[in-house]
């Protein structure tokens, strides 16, 4: 009886809980996500949406096992197809939006209207949103000194794994994602130890790698020239640029290993600037030490404020995936 209860919890299913509720009682929709972290992301795209009449309830598929990520939200929520007005799926997009349509998870996630995706690779993608990395080493380390200018970075860091990153999506596209992986990708687009004073040193190194695998690239595929400027176009018309490609590579590779040695760096100088001010301030030493630890208790962990960035609200394509939510409730 329990497992044909189970079975049954669909959108149907919440439909009819729905209409079994006070006409007065708020419309209850539920979003199905991937993880913990995505249950945040999402609660910042949908809360917008909620009134007086609606509200979301953002959840992961299954409270009763421990599988997570976008396979189990697919294959539990697409598997007889129960989706509906009433339960959505929210995923991160990983290649699926740039495969565009070409494999069959591409296909699901672009066609069923109640499967709704992030655009960027991941949630982390967004996180890491270069305009708003500022405000996040600002929040970390309550010093608001520019010094260093995350905007013009990335902007220089997609420009150079641009041309590798079309060949990436060419090979994913037609079957050959085995002679240049995800991992492989992210090896070469690895800018290694930045320097914050001279980042030029670290952008050249990504630049040679690049260069060097675009040539083994090309010897390896000598008549793909066509199918590689179609791709691009293609990926160009999707609305990756060569000065946002870093929005569209692995999420945690960007967060983990681009953004977040970067933030410490940052802040580590800007923790630093901070503590040297305090301790030349003309004051007697208790009041400096008491304001040194006032200062030191204030501080804030690199990774958890990253991931509580929302910066990435005032981006394009965050309002491109809340007009998707927007056309849906209005379908």
């Amino acid at each position: 009886m329990a497992k044909r209860l189970k079975d049954n919890i669909n959108s149907s299913y919440f439909e009819a809980a729905n209409a079994l509720t006070s006409k007065k009682a708020r419309h209850r929709i539920v979003a199905y996500v991937e993880s913990y972290d995505d249950i945040y992301f999402w609660r910042t795209v949908l809360s917008e949406f909620e009134n007086d009449k609606r509200y979301f309830e953002v959840m992961l598929p299954s409270k009763g096992k421990l599988s997570r990520g976008k396979k189990s939200v697919l294959m539990t929520l697409l598997k007889a197809e129960p989706l509906g007005k009433d339960m959505i799926a929210c995923v991160d997009a990983d290649y699926d939006y740039l495969m565009a349509g070409a494999t069959p998870s591409s296909k699901s996630i672009l066609e069923n209207p109640y499967v709704f995706h992030t655009y960027v690779y991941a949630i982390e993608n967004f996180q890491c949103y270069a305009p708003s990395l500022h405000n996040v080493c600002v929040s970390v380390t309550l010093n608001d000194h520019r010094i260093f200018d995350f905007r013009e970075y990335f902007r220089q860091f997609s420009e150079a794994i641009f041309p590798l990153f079309v060949w990436s999506i060419m090979l994913y596209r037609n079957g050959n994602y085995t002679k240049f992986t995800i991992t492989d990708f992210n090896r070469i687009a690895d800018p290694g130890g930045l320097n914050i004073s001279n980042p030029a040193t670290s952008i050249a190194n990504v630049k040679r790698k690049v260069f060097t695998k675009i040539n083994e690239l090309q010897r390896t595929y000598p008549d793909a020239k066509a199918e590689y400027l179609a791709t691009k176009e293609s990926v160009k018309a999707l609305g990756v640029t060569p000065q946002t490609t870093y929005l569209y590579i692995q999420g945690h590779h960007l967060f983990d290993t681009i953004a977040s040695p970067m933030l410490s760096k940052v802040c580590n100088v800007l923790r630093q600037e901070r503590q040297n001010e305090i301790s030349r301030a003309r004051a007697h030493n208790t009041q400096k030490r008491n304001e040194m630890t006032c200062y030191e208790n204030s501080l804030q962990d690199i990774k958890v404020m990253l991931k509580k960035n929302n910066g990435y609200m005032a981006s394009e394509l965050f309002r491109k995936i809340q007009d998707d939510i927007r056309h849906y409730l209005e379908g």
